[in-house]
């Protein structure tokens, strides 16, 4: 074979030699995104598994704030619609309407500030009761959140509804509106409480009898607070109070 013929063949073999390992890096980096996409299916789908489980988990998912609200009063124990240790020596009696926008603004700033440094150490317990001063949705919200204060998810029911709350009397507390909040609270069984809340004889009964306390107090608007302690003069009714100071100080005389 003349030299010309030999680096030919020899020239012929390297782009052969070259051509299969295009071939193979290919075929090789065809394997990589072919294993990469499939990764991202699986990935895909697993984020989708759990946020249906965590919408599941956690009510509509259109409600706003449900896991804040639910952290809100993580490790407080509750009773019907008290938070707080049963021990506490003074009571905070607070009246409001579920439809009330000033409720709504209270339960958002001032309320879980008297929470946290007089509920949450021990030093008192704050008591929800209903004043329905708005109309019959405010009966039949009050009634659902007693029933949620039957199965330990009161306060939640309470302020899950207030942060999504609707205009006053406009017919948004629909029972689809309530079941959607008593989920998001966490109430474990709906039949159940679905139950209780039409109960007339129970839970809208314990409406009309806090909403009759109320007025027996002279209260004339929501949300009003009262406290109960060793030194005060029975019940003793702060009106509404302009800031979480004033509530405080007024614990703390009370104690």
């Amino acid at each position: 074979m003349s030299g010309k013929s030999s680096r030919e063949a020899r020239r012929e073999e390297r782009l052969r030699a070259e051509s299969e390992g295009d071939r193979d890096e290919r075929r090789k980096r065809l394997l990589q995104i072919g294993s990469a996409a499939a990764f991202l299916v699986i990935v895909a789908v697993a984020v989708a598994v759990v946020i249906t489980q965590s919408s599941s988990d956690g009510g509509d998912t259109n409600l706003e704030d449900v896991a804040l609200v639910n952290g809100e009063f993580q490790g407080i124990p509750q009773s019907g619609l008290t938070l707080g240790e049963k021990s506490a020596k003074v009571t905070l009696l607070e009246f409001g309407d579920l439809q009330c926008p000033v409720c709504k603004s209270y339960a958002e700033g001032i309320v879980p500030e008297v929470i946290d440094s007089k509920v949450r150490s021990g030093e008192a317990k704050i008591e929800f009761r209903n004043f329905t001063i708005i109309g019959e949705e405010s009966i039949d919200a009050g009634a659902a959140a007693v029933a949620a204060g039957k199965q330990g998810r009161g306060w939640n029911f309470i302020e899950l509804f207030y942060r999504n709350q609707g205009i006053e009397a406009s017919g948004y507390v629909t029972d689809e509106f309530l079941t959607e909040i008593a989920k998001g609270a966490g109430v474990p069984d709906i039949a159940k409480w679905n139950q209780n809340r039409k109960d007339q004889a129970g839970a809208l009964r314990e409406v009309q009898r806090s909403t009759e306390e109320a007025q027996k107090l002279n209260l004339t608007g929501t949300p009003s607070f009262a406290v109960i302690g060793p030194n005060s003069d029975g019940v003793e009714v702060l009106g509404t109070p302009g800031d979480a100071g004033t509530i405080e100080r007024a614990i703390e005389e009370a104690s």
